[in-house]
């Protein structure tokens, strides 16, 4: 938007923005739980065993919390690739 044509900065903007919009979507769980939506990866919650339902009924047991970080740590690793 401010008229920069840097690849590098093209790349970086991808990136961060991939990042936001992961942590938006971490974010809004608990709100869209309330109305019985999940829009997080399934094949990332399969992978710990946690169920829809499971974010839903609000459990925090370790298998869930498993499931935030590894989501999280996704955002993260977007972070680093722009630093």
């Amino acid at each position: 938007i401010l008229g920069v044509r840097d690849m590098h900065a093209d790349h970086a903007a991808s990136h961060i923005g991939k990042a936001q919009g992961i942590v938006t979507c971490l974010r809004a769980t608990p709100y869209h739980c309330t109305r019985r939506k999940v829009f997080l990866p399934m094949d990332i919650c399969m992978l710990h065993g946690v169920s829809q339902e499971d974010f839903i009924r609000g459990k925090q047991e370790k298998n869930v919390r498993d499931v935030i970080y590894d989501i999280a740590s996704q955002a993260h690793i977007h972070l680093e690739h722009v630093r």
